[in-house]
């Protein structure tokens, strides 16, 4: 396993969930990782990044000011702090990482992402 994925789950309107992305081997610290997701019928979406070598980041306006990602880098994970869900944030979220940032959103076919972690926010 090259990701390991935590933190998904069943919260109500809101609610604050944060998600963790494990890079447990220490692969991917020279790259860019982040999150996307993906509901039921849609295309998987960018949703957050950042650069483990300067800490930029990068989110999609949707979730700008509600969700926050950081690196811890001692311990080789990102997080995905999100707060005031929102039922449209149903979906599952994948760990992905990409050479830089604009590579991963620009072109997602090229990410190594991780296995996925459910993320559903009940009305």
């Amino acid at each position: 396993v090259q990701l390991v994925e935590s933190g998904g789950g069943l919260v109500q309107v809101g609610a604050s969930l944060t998600l963790s992305c494990e890079d447990p081997r220490r692969m991917f610290t020279k790259y860019a990782m982040g999150w996307f997701r993906q509901a039921p019928g849609k295309e998987r979406e960018f949703v957050a990044a950042i650069n483990w070598s300067d800490g930029g980041t990068q989110y999609v306006d949707s979730v700008k000011g509600r969700f926050t990602i950081s690196r811890d880098s001692g311990k080789n994970t990102i997080y995905l702090q999100m707060n005031n869900l929102k039922p449209e944030d149903t979906a599952v979220y994948y760990c992905a990482v990409s050479a830089t940032i604009t590579t991963m959103s620009h072109r997602p076919a090229g990410n190594y992402w991780g296995q996925g972690t459910q993320v559903t926010v009940s009305p």
